[in-house]
C-alpha cells in the first residue's frame, strides 16, 4: 500500500486519481470512477467529486492501493 501525503483538508477523487498518478488526465479519471473502478474504503465510489481525507483507502481495480495521510 502506497502512502500519499495531502496538504489540505480533503481532495476530490477524480484530482486524487491524477495526483497520485494513476491517470494522466482528468478525463481518465472520470472514467475510472464512472465504470466503478475505483473503492474507497472498501467500497465502490462513482462519484469523482467525493471528499477524500486522511486516512481514507483508495483500491483501483486491477492495481494498486493507497492510504491518504
Amino acid at each position: 500500500m502506497e502512502e500519499i501525503e495531502i496538504t489540505t483538508e480533503y481532495i476530490k477523487a477524480d484530482a486524487f486519481l491524477k495526483f497520485a498518478g494513476v491517470c494522466a488526465t482528468g478525463g481518465q479519471a472520470k472514467w475510472m470512477i464512472e465504470e466503478g473502478q475505483v473503492s474507497v474504503n472498501g467500497e465502490v465510489c462513482t462519484q469523482r467529486g467525493k471528499k477524500l481525507h486522511r486516512g481514507d483507502t483508495i483500491s483501483i481495480v486491477g492495481g494498486p492501493t493507497f492510504r491518504i495521510v
